[in-house]
């Protein structure tokens, strides 16, 4: 049986909509295991002691770890599973720390949508916004997701 999604098609979306996620905590297992998979080891994320002396007083999660994390809450979150075709682009922004602790989730809205038919689709853009526990904007930009349309019945 082949596999079918539960995300949304193109034309399930409308501008406005809003789209809330589950969240995550970021541990410290996250944090080193993102070092070493990126080979990103910046002492401010991998130095406790180091980390003390800056602006943050401790270690924090790399910016690209709550990115990388951001996609996959949406990817749980079902509604592009099986008809996202490709991320194409975006726009990002980190506006504060996600220290090791804080949960995060996506609160991501339809900004704009533009019909591809000849692509099957269309491109959905999604303003994004991550925040945690506090409701404290961490990260923030815009994703542009190419979305398959909805099957046409065969005649």
């Amino acid at each position: 049986m082949p596999y079918e999604g539960r995300g949304l098609y193109f034309e399930e979306y409308e501008v406005g909509r809003e789209i809330h996620t589950t969240a995550r905590t970021i541990t410290e297992t996250d944090v080193v295991l993102f070092a070493g998979l990126s080979g990103d080891y910046n002492a401010l994320h991998t130095d406790a002691e180091f980390a003390k002396g800056t602006l943050f007083g401790e270690r924090i999660a790399h910016g690209l770890l709550g990115l990388s994390v951001a996609s996959g809450l949406a990817a749980q979150a079902g509604f592009i599973e099986g008809t996202v075709q490709a991320f194409t682009g975006m726009e990002w922004k980190f506006k504060g720390a996600i220290r090791i602790g804080d949960t995060i989730h996506l609160v991501c809205r339809v900004n704009r949508l533009r019909a591809l038919p000849s692509m099957g689709g269309g491109m959905v853009m999604l303003d994004v916004e991550v925040r945690n526990q506090r409701d404290e904007l961490v990260q923030q930009g815009s994703w542009t997701l190419l979305i398959k349309g909805r099957p046409q019945p065969e005649a």
